[in-house]
Protein backbone atom coordinates (compact mmCIF):
# COMPACT_ATOMS: atom_id res chain seq x y z
CA UNK A 1 0.00 0.00 0.00
CA UNK A 2 1.19 3.19 -0.89
CA UNK A 3 1.68 6.42 2.20
CA UNK A 4 -0.80 8.49 0.07
CA UNK A 5 -3.50 5.29 0.35
CA UNK A 6 -2.18 5.13 3.83
CA UNK A 7 -2.46 8.29 5.37
CA UNK A 8 -6.00 8.69 3.05
CA UNK A 9 -7.25 5.90 4.88
CA UNK A 10 -6.38 7.56 8.67
CA UNK A 11 -7.62 10.94 7.64
CA UNK A 12 -10.75 8.79 6.17
CA UNK A 13 -10.93 6.78 9.70
CA UNK A 14 -10.54 9.92 11.78
CA UNK A 15 -13.19 11.51 10.26
CA UNK A 16 -15.98 9.02 10.68
CA UNK A 17 -14.68 7.54 14.59
CA UNK A 18 -14.64 11.66 15.38
CA UNK A 19 -11.52 10.92 17.21
CA UNK A 20 -7.87 12.59 16.91
CA UNK A 21 -5.46 11.20 14.91
CA UNK A 22 -2.06 12.35 13.43
CA UNK A 23 0.29 11.28 10.75
CA UNK A 24 3.55 11.30 10.62
CA UNK A 25 7.41 10.08 12.33
CA UNK A 26 8.10 13.46 13.65
CA UNK A 27 7.89 13.40 17.73
CA UNK A 28 8.26 16.82 19.46
CA UNK A 29 9.23 14.95 22.66
CA UNK A 30 12.22 13.58 21.19
CA UNK A 31 13.31 16.36 18.49
CA UNK A 32 13.57 19.13 21.24
CA UNK A 33 12.20 22.01 18.35
CA UNK A 34 9.80 24.53 19.37
CA UNK A 35 6.08 23.81 18.27
CA UNK A 36 4.75 27.22 16.49
CA UNK A 37 2.27 28.55 18.04
CA UNK A 38 -1.47 28.48 16.46
CA UNK A 39 -4.65 29.98 16.86
CA UNK A 40 -7.97 28.43 17.82
CA UNK A 41 -11.02 28.95 18.62
CA UNK A 42 -12.23 28.94 22.04
CA UNK A 43 -16.01 28.52 22.94
CA UNK A 44 -18.32 29.79 25.76
CA UNK A 45 -18.24 27.11 28.76
CA UNK A 46 -17.46 27.82 32.40
CA UNK A 47 -13.76 28.95 32.75
CA UNK A 48 -13.92 29.44 28.64
CA UNK A 49 -14.87 32.34 26.82
CA UNK A 50 -15.91 31.99 23.15
CA UNK A 51 -12.90 33.68 21.00
CA UNK A 52 -9.59 32.36 19.83
CA UNK A 53 -6.29 31.34 22.01
CA UNK A 54 -2.37 31.21 20.26
CA UNK A 55 -1.48 27.73 21.69
CA UNK A 56 0.75 27.02 22.91
CA UNK A 57 1.54 30.43 24.30
CA UNK A 58 4.75 32.17 23.61
CA UNK A 59 6.85 32.99 26.63
CA UNK A 60 4.86 30.98 29.27
CA UNK A 61 4.57 27.59 30.40
CA UNK A 62 1.42 25.25 28.79
CA UNK A 63 -0.60 22.40 29.67
CA UNK A 64 -2.99 20.77 26.36
CA UNK A 65 -4.80 18.35 27.12
CA UNK A 66 -6.35 16.69 23.80
CA UNK A 67 -9.81 15.20 24.66
CA UNK A 68 -12.99 13.98 23.34
CA UNK A 69 -16.73 14.31 24.52
CA UNK A 70 -17.25 10.63 23.98
CA UNK A 71 -14.19 9.42 25.67
CA UNK A 72 -14.73 7.76 29.56
CA UNK A 73 -11.02 8.09 30.00
CA UNK A 74 -11.31 11.47 28.96
CA UNK A 75 -14.08 12.42 31.62
CA UNK A 76 -12.37 10.36 34.06
CA UNK A 77 -9.24 12.94 34.02
CA UNK A 78 -11.93 15.60 34.24
CA UNK A 79 -11.41 15.90 38.40
CA UNK A 80 -7.55 15.60 38.33
CA UNK A 81 -7.05 18.01 35.81
CA UNK A 82 -9.36 20.52 37.81
CA UNK A 83 -7.24 20.33 40.77
CA UNK A 84 -4.23 20.76 38.83
CA UNK A 85 -5.67 23.74 37.15
CA UNK A 86 -6.31 24.94 40.81
CA UNK A 87 -2.71 24.90 41.76
CA UNK A 88 -1.47 26.02 38.87
CA UNK A 89 -4.07 28.94 37.52
CA UNK A 90 -2.81 32.03 36.30
CA UNK A 91 0.88 30.40 36.47
CA UNK A 92 0.08 28.35 33.60
CA UNK A 93 -1.77 28.30 30.07
CA UNK A 94 -3.85 25.95 30.88
CA UNK A 95 -6.60 24.46 28.01
CA UNK A 96 -8.16 21.28 26.68
CA UNK A 97 -8.51 20.84 23.12
CA UNK A 98 -11.14 18.56 21.30
CA UNK A 99 -10.65 17.68 17.66
CA UNK A 100 -14.12 16.45 17.43
CA UNK A 101 -15.58 17.50 14.19
CA UNK A 102 -17.74 20.54 15.23
CA UNK A 103 -21.31 21.12 13.36
CA UNK A 104 -21.12 16.99 12.09
CA UNK A 105 -21.97 14.97 14.83
CA UNK A 106 -21.28 17.46 17.66
CA UNK A 107 -22.24 21.16 18.26
CA UNK A 108 -20.25 24.12 20.43
CA UNK A 109 -23.33 23.61 22.69
CA UNK A 110 -22.86 19.79 23.10
CA UNK A 111 -19.23 20.17 24.07
CA UNK A 112 -20.17 23.41 26.52
CA UNK A 113 -22.68 20.93 28.17
CA UNK A 114 -20.59 18.15 28.71
CA UNK A 115 -18.04 20.67 30.16
CA UNK A 116 -19.97 22.14 32.73
CA UNK A 117 -21.41 18.49 33.66
CA UNK A 118 -18.00 17.36 33.83
CA UNK A 119 -16.76 20.57 35.67
CA UNK A 120 -14.55 21.74 33.48
CA UNK A 121 -13.33 25.23 34.55
CA UNK A 122 -10.58 26.20 32.08
CA UNK A 123 -10.46 27.21 28.19
CA UNK A 124 -11.61 24.77 25.82
CA UNK A 125 -10.73 25.00 22.79
CA UNK A 126 -11.25 23.60 19.42
CA UNK A 127 -9.06 21.67 16.80
CA UNK A 128 -11.40 21.05 13.86
CA UNK A 129 -8.36 20.80 11.13
CA UNK A 130 -6.38 18.75 13.87
CA UNK A 131 -3.56 21.37 13.29
CA UNK A 132 -2.60 21.44 16.90
CA UNK A 133 -3.08 17.64 17.11
CA UNK A 134 -0.73 17.28 14.26
CA UNK A 135 1.69 19.73 16.02
CA UNK A 136 1.84 17.70 18.76
CA UNK A 137 1.74 14.16 17.59
CA UNK A 138 -1.30 13.61 18.95
CA UNK A 139 -2.97 10.03 18.81
CA UNK A 140 -5.58 9.25 20.30
CA UNK A 141 -7.28 10.54 23.84
CA UNK A 142 -6.77 11.58 26.33
CA UNK A 143 -3.53 12.94 25.58
CA UNK A 144 -1.33 15.70 27.56
CA UNK A 145 1.51 17.52 26.95
CA UNK A 146 3.58 19.94 28.76
CA UNK A 147 5.45 22.68 27.08
CA UNK A 148 8.32 25.04 28.63
CA UNK A 149 8.28 29.05 28.36
CA UNK A 150 10.17 28.17 24.66
CA UNK A 151 7.61 26.06 23.13
CA UNK A 152 9.07 22.67 23.46
CA UNK A 153 6.79 19.68 24.78
CA UNK A 154 9.33 18.58 27.94
CA UNK A 155 6.42 16.30 29.01
CA UNK A 156 3.57 13.93 27.42
CA UNK A 157 1.38 11.12 28.28
CA UNK A 158 -1.64 9.08 27.50
CA UNK A 159 -4.39 7.65 29.15
CA UNK A 160 -5.34 8.06 33.04
CA UNK A 161 -2.23 10.40 34.73
CA UNK A 162 -2.67 11.21 38.26
CA UNK A 163 -2.45 14.92 39.34
CA UNK A 164 0.33 14.68 41.09
CA UNK A 165 1.95 13.48 37.58
CA UNK A 166 0.44 16.56 35.87
CA UNK A 167 1.74 18.62 38.27
CA UNK A 168 4.93 17.73 38.41
CA UNK A 169 5.57 17.45 34.93
CA UNK A 170 4.28 21.31 34.81
CA UNK A 171 6.91 21.84 37.44
CA UNK A 172 9.62 20.64 35.82
CA UNK A 173 8.91 22.80 32.59
CA UNK A 174 9.38 26.15 34.99
CA UNK A 175 5.73 26.31 35.82
CA UNK A 176 6.10 26.29 39.42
Amino acid sequence: MRRREVIAGAAGLAALGGGAIAVGEWNPLESGAAVDPIELETIDAPGSTAGTATIPEPGRVTFVELFATWCNVCQDMMEPLGRVHDDVDGDVQFVSVTGEPIGNTITREDVADWWREHDGDWPVALDPDLELTEALDGSGVPYAFVLDADNVVTWSGRGRKSADEIRSAIDAAGGE
